[in-house]
């Protein structure tokens, strides 16, 4: 329905007896506003048409209805052609144009009026269409500027008739005004009635007087609008430390390029403290207040001149910052479990197992009876299962296990008469084969799947370059989510005492090189003596067995009563190889055989060089009186007061920190070995041969000092187990996400460094593979998988055996 204000003045204009040029504009001024005004309706019904087409179906109960509309319609349109435009004017053509284009607009207002005439529909429509959902309204001010903006051209051009305009102007807007008002009558006398229109026209009003600001208001507080805006910020989360973290600089790119190239560097010669030199001298050159670290520990680490961590954490905070993070590897197979939140799982894995005593047998049984003890984590021991064969020359005393139940009983038997606990965890057993050539027990087949999956969460490889010399399976740091090595045993050593020694030991070192960087993310090496391997940091995580040190007080308690607590002199013990000591032992005894006098020495010990050791003494004339090995522990050798140990093969001599432990005096060579005993008042170490004889009287003459408990404490297990918790990480491990906030090692490329140790466990995994090369490199026959008798005994399946191509 059009009001009155919505039509300029300017439109009385349209009238007859005009002249041919002001008729002519006047003609086609209408005849543009009308054009416009028929468009205006022809937009709104056809946008209208689509929604009132799902209605249609429902209307057909009001056809009559519809059709009495029509036939107002029809006489509403020729009344206003009639009183607007008297026939034969110059206008009346041009409008009956127009009113042909209204009579096609017909049927749709028939539409809309059949689907709101039903009452039911109605009140559905209106209901979707209340008061919350009045989104939608005809704003006419727009035709209105639109119609004003065509009348003020047309009167610019008829500027020369404007006099006899105005004129005109008032008797046609007498005849304009009854004609809308009649129209406006008409139409309130059929449409007043009308509740969905009357409803209608009340939202059209309402909704022209909200203003866009308004409308725009309520769409931005609107909650799809929040729901949006939270979706973006939760893929998208821009911290305030992103924003004050400056990219790096040169130096630092050229510190974390040396920090990266190291395997390499380490392959043509260059070593690792060579390059870390080099990263610190590029650290020191930028300024590390221009760092700006977000973490709350950066003012720390440079405090403590800790490049290394400061560069990783500098490096993290730029990439974290970026938003970028990548997590793969080109070789590395990133499907490992998921642990607990409450408990981790710890598997210790051996190459020896009671009842052989020697050190990778008892150690490993040590620290995983204390590592239960903590009850922080569960804890499986993982040993070498022997068919009875290899038993037989292994064990000493002809002992042999018919099945591991029985060894495992052994085993637990023997450790609770010296821890005094019961230790709770469990005990695996892996097919082993014993290599008499090696003196050594190598695994038969992939260790690491008598671990369960469930269980794989932390792995400790004793002995790591000895497990993984033939070791053909899955890399550990695959399957485990840490893994740590403790190296225990100077093979370099061994190595050069034998024929070729110098071209076996240059072998060897690249070997153990490469495997403890390809299954290895920490290596702990027990004293300096050890060769220098990749990710390696020193450490004696070690300890003594309590019962030595239950004979240490027992002695110092002898001499505060001032009771004889030793009344033998000196002793050496150990097993009866070159390697264990006892070459220097003769040449050092046989050289000073004048100086030392009448100085004896017993010595304990079996081994396969007994009798080439004993033949040795007895050329010499040496005073050294040879036994039968037995327990450091057993009474006999509680009344020594001195021990004697010249060996510089091994890299943390157990039987000295026993005797230590013992509150005897220790008279040991000066080396690397023995760097931790140095602290010990009664460790009297030597340089030369002359120096020899000089502690060796000293001992003789003078008592030992008895241990303070600070002493006492350093030597046992408990805080051997301390210092292995945080040399190898396990302590961050075990309690992450407690207590401060930790940054992670963002990186958006993959890692040099994975990529040289997943080709070289890749490169392993294929050579290993091969029988004719694990023969040629001096691999046990047999061990690439376990054999019939080891499925019997283990109760496994009988492995699949595959016809080699090309010997592949």
């Amino acid at each position: 329905m059009v009001k009155e204000t919505l039509i300029p003045p300017s439109s009385t204009s349209m009238t007859t007896g005009t002249s041919s040029s002001s008729s002519l504009s006047m003609t086609l001024s209408s005849t543009n506003a009308l054009s416009f005004l028929s468009k205006g309706w022809r937009e709104v019904w056809d946008s209208a048409d689509a929604d009132l087409q799902l209605m249609r179906d429902r209307a057909n109960s009001v056809k009559n209805l519809a059709s009495t509309f029509d036939r107002e319609i029809e006489n509403f349109l020729n009344n206003s052609a009639r009183s607007a435009f008297p026939v034969g004017s110059p206008s009346a053509s041009s409008f009956s144009n127009e009113i042909g284009i209204m009579k096609k607009l017909q049927p749709k207002i028939s539409e809309f009026r059949r689907v709101y005439s039903a009452p039911e529909i109605s009140r559905k429509v209106m209901e979707r269409w209340g008061p919350a959902r009045a989104k939608l309204g005809m704003d006419l001010s727009a035709i209105k500027k639109a119609i004003v903006s065509e009348m003020e051209l047309d009167e610019r051009q008829g500027v020369l008739e404007m006099s006899r305009l105005r004129r005109r102007r008032n008797s046609d807007r007498v005849r304009f005004t009854e004609f809308f008002a009649e129209a406006e009558r008409d139409g309130e006398a059929y449409f007043g009635d009308w509740e969905p229109i009357r409803s209608l026209k009340s939202r059209f009003k309402e909704f022209e007087k909200r203003s866009s600001l308004e409308i725009l208001s309520g769409f931005k507080n609107s909650e799809f609008v929040e729901k949006l805006k939270t979706s973006f910020k939760s893929i998208y989360k821009e911290t305030d430390e992103a924003k004050d973290v400056p990219p790096l600089d040169v130096p630092e790119l050229l510190a974390c390029l040396v920090r990266q190239s190291e395997p390499f560097l380490d392959q043509i010669g260059v070593r690792k403290d060579t390059c870390d030199r080099i990263v610190e001298s590029l650290c020191k050159c930028k300024s590390q207040q221009l760092w700006r670290l977000p973490s709350a520990q950066a003012s720390d680490l440079i405090e403590n001149d800790n490049h290394g961590v400061d560069l990783d954490m500098r490096i993290a905070s730029v990439l974290q910052s970026t938003g970028h993070h990548y997590d793969g590897g080109f070789w590395t197979d990133f499907v490992k479990p998921e642990t607990p939140e409450n408990k981790r799982h710890v598997a210790i894995v051996t190459t020896a197992s009671l009842p052989w005593m020697t050190g990778t047998a008892v150690n490993p049984l040590f620290r995983a009876a204390y590592l239960a003890k903590a009850a922080k984590q569960s804890v499986t021991l993982v040993v070498p299962w022997l068919c009875e064969s290899d038993q037989e020359l292994v064990y000493p005393n002809n002992l042999t296990f018919s099945s591991p139940e029985e060894q495992e009983s052994y085993i637990r038997k023997w450790l609770e008469e010296r821890i005094g606990f019961k230790a709770d965890f469990k005990i695996s057993f892996y097919p082993g084969k014993f290599s008499k050539e090696r003196r050594s027990i190598f695994p038969a087949g992939d260790t690491s799947q008598f671990i369960s999956s469930k269980d794989a969460d932390i792995a400790i490889l004793e002995e790591p370059e000895h497990l993984n010399w033939y070791y053909h399976g899955k890399r550990w740091t695959d399957k485990f989510n840490h893994v740590v090595g403790i190296v225990h045993t100077n093979y370099l050593e061994y190595i050069k005492r034998e024929k070729n020694g110098a071209l076996q030991a240059f072998f060897v070192n690249h070997v153990n090189n490469w495997v403890t960087r390809a299954y290895c993310d920490k290596v702990l090496r027990l004293s300096a003596a050890t060769q220098d391997l990749p990710k390696s940091v020193v450490c004696n995580v070690h300890g003594v067995n309590p019962k030595f040190l239950m004979i240490g007080e027992k002695i110092a308690e002898e001499r505060s009563r001032g009771e004889q607590a030793f009344s033998k002199g000196a002793y050496f013990l150990g097993k009866m190889v070159w390697a264990k000591g006892y070459r220097e032992l003769i040449d050092l005894m046989a050289k000073h055989k004048s100086e030392l006098g009448s100085f004896n020495l017993d010595v304990y010990g079996n081994g396969e060089d007994a009798v080439e050791v004993q033949r040795a003494a007895k050329k010499h004339d040496l005073n050294l009186n040879f036994l039968k090995g037995r327990d450091h522990a057993d009474d006999a050798l509680h009344k020594y007061k001195v021990f004697i140990n010249p060996s510089i093969s091994d890299v943390l001599c157990t039987a000295t920190a026993e005797a230590l432990a013992m509150g005897k005096f220790v008279v040991c060579a000066d080396h690397p070995s023995n760097e931790f005993f140095r602290s010990f008042p009664n460790c009297l170490t030597y340089k030369t041969s002359e120096d020899f004889v000089s502690k060796v009287q000293e001992a003789m003459t003078k008592e030992p000092l008895p241990l303070t408990p600070e002493q006492m404490y350093n030597l046992s297990w408990e805080a051997a187990t301390q210092r292995f918790m945080e040399y190898s990480d396990l302590d961050k491990i075990l309690n992450n996400g407690e207590g401060g906030r930790k940054m992670r090692k963002s990186r958006s490329v993959p890692s040099f460094n994975e990529v040289v140790d997943g080709g070289l466990a890749f490169s392993h995994y294929v050579l290993t593979g091969n029988d004719f090369l694990r023969l040629c490199t001096g691999a046990t026959p047999r061990t690439k998988d376990y054999d019939n008798q080891h499925c019997k005994d283990l109760n496994l399946e009988p492995p699949h055996v595959h016809k080699p191509i090309f010997g592949w």
